[in-house]
């Protein structure tokens, strides 16, 4: 597939859904778990978009969780991604399960960011708040597509979902460079090159409104990807390694899933992936 050229200025701007008032606010990590833990999306979703700068960072503290998953409570059902068989995109129902299932993605990275601003200590303190306002902007995707899925007639959970994402995360939870390796530059850069794609089916049934959010969401994942690719690099300086051979050994060990085209290169390469790094893409696919 043919993609145009990206601009991360191209998107719309579009407005946030209304804000909760603001609570109490502690640590910035501290805050992380405690939002991880929650099991509502949309009161998380809507503390998130809420919560203050300037919070201070402890970064040496070690957290702990009772579970190493995120709240689940409202959660769809969870099934293989195998047995995932949505309608038709020209039905009613085929359409709200396509936003739906851009809405779950959403839902699940912001559990992903929240997980690595509490989970891993010891990084620079803008780590932690550059990771913290990736789950801002996550929570306003969430919310955004959230209100969207409505105006067709259908709300989060009426439609089952997979949990790849999260099962990556959890393979990773003991690795940062794995985590920043083969989540961001690896499972949300596939977001970049699936975007394109999605938003024509959208279009194709005439969903205008489903479209401008996903621009938005392409602008700032674009970024997302970028601070992956800048931890990444960070992490493999600090240890020695070369970037490019040890992103293949970190797929294969931890069973990453094979990278499928077409792959939006204007946006892999806005997101900071260099030339090396997008040939040794394409030859393994």
């Amino acid at each position: 597939m043919k993609v145009s050229n990206f601009s991360v200025d191209s998107a719309p701007v579009l407005s946030a859904p209304k804000r909760t008032p603001a609570i109490n606010t502690p640590e910035l990590r501290q805050l992380a778990l405690r939002w991880f833990m929650h099991d509502d999306p949309v009161t998380k979703a809507q503390a998130l978009m809420q919560t203050p700068a300037g919070l201070g960072v402890d970064a040496q503290r070690e957290l702990n969780s009772p579970s190493p998953q995120p709240g689940r409570g409202a959660l769809p059902l969870l099934v293989p991604h195998t047995q995932i068989k949505p309608p038709k995109l020209n039905t009613p129902e085929g359409h709200a399960a396509l936003v739906h299932s851009v809405v779950h993605i959403e839902r699940n990275a912001i559990d992903l960011a929240l997980d690595v601003v509490w989970r891993f200590s010891g990084m620079p303190e803008d780590f932690y708040r550059a990771w913290f306002q990736v789950a801002q902007e996550e929570a306003l995707h969430f919310s955004l597509l959230s209100e969207h899925l409505q105006t067709l007639g259908f709300g989060y959970g009426d439609f089952p979902a997979h949990d790849g994402l999260w099962e990556m995360a959890e393979r990773t939870q003991n690795d940062l460079l794995a985590r920043v390796a083969l989540v961001p530059r690896t499972l949300e850069a596939r977001g970049l090159d699936a975007s394109p794609a999605v938003k024509n089916k959208l279009l194709s049934v005439g969903d205008l409104r489903g479209g401008e959010i996903l621009d938005l969401i392409l602008r700032d994942e674009v970024g997302h990807v970028a601070l992956g690719n800048r931890w990444y690099g960070h992490l493999c300086q600090q240890r020695g390694l070369e970037p490019v051979a040890t992103f293949a050994q970190l797929r294969q060990q931890y069973q990453a899933p094979r990278m499928k085209g077409p792959f939006n290169l204007p946006a892999r390469r806005a997101a900071g992936f260099s030339e090396a790094e997008l040939q040794a893409l394409l030859t393994m696919a």
